[in-house]
C-alpha cells in the first residue's frame, strides 16, 4: 500500500532539486572553436552565447564568408556541448528520486 504523504514529500524533494539544478546551469559552460582555435565561443547550459572570441588575423574584409561560418560553427558547438553539461546536471537532480528511464528526456517536461 502506498502513502500519499511519501509521495507528496518525494514530489517536494524532486521539485526542490530540478530547482536547484537548472539555478545552476548558468555555471554550466562550454567552451567550443572552429578553424583551428581561429574562432572561440562559450556558451552555458541555459543555451546563452556567453562570448565569443575571434583571432584579428582572421578579419578580412574581402572574405566575411569564411569568418561568418566559423563563428556559426563554434557558437553552434559551443551550445552543443553546453546542453549535453546541462542534461547531465540534470540527471543528477533526479538520481535515486526518478527511476531509471531509458531515452527518458526530461527536456519535454520543461527542463532543459
Amino acid at each position: 500500500m502506498f502513502n500519499i504523504n511519501d509521495i507528496m514529500g518525494k514530489m517536494q524533494e524532486m521539485q526542490q532539486r530540478f530547482q536547484d539544478a537548472k539555478s545552476r546551469l548558468d555555471t554550466v559552460i562550454a567552451e567550443a572553436e572552429a578553424g583551428g582555435g581561429m574562432v572561440r565561443a562559450k556558451a552555458n547550459a541555459n543555451h546563452k552565447v556567453l562570448s565569443i572570441t575571434i583571432d584579428p588575423d582572421m578579419i578580412d574584409k574581402n572574405d566575411m564568408e569564411i569568418l561568418q561560418d566559423l563563428v556559426t560553427a563554434a557558437v553552434n558547438k559551443a551550445i552543443e556541448k553546453a546542453e549535453l553539461m546541462g542534461k547531465e546536471e540534470m540527471q543528477k537532480a533526479s538520481k535515486d528520486i526518478l527511476p531509471d528511464i531509458p531515452g527518458l528526456d526530461l527536456g519535454k517536461i520543461g527542463f532543459k
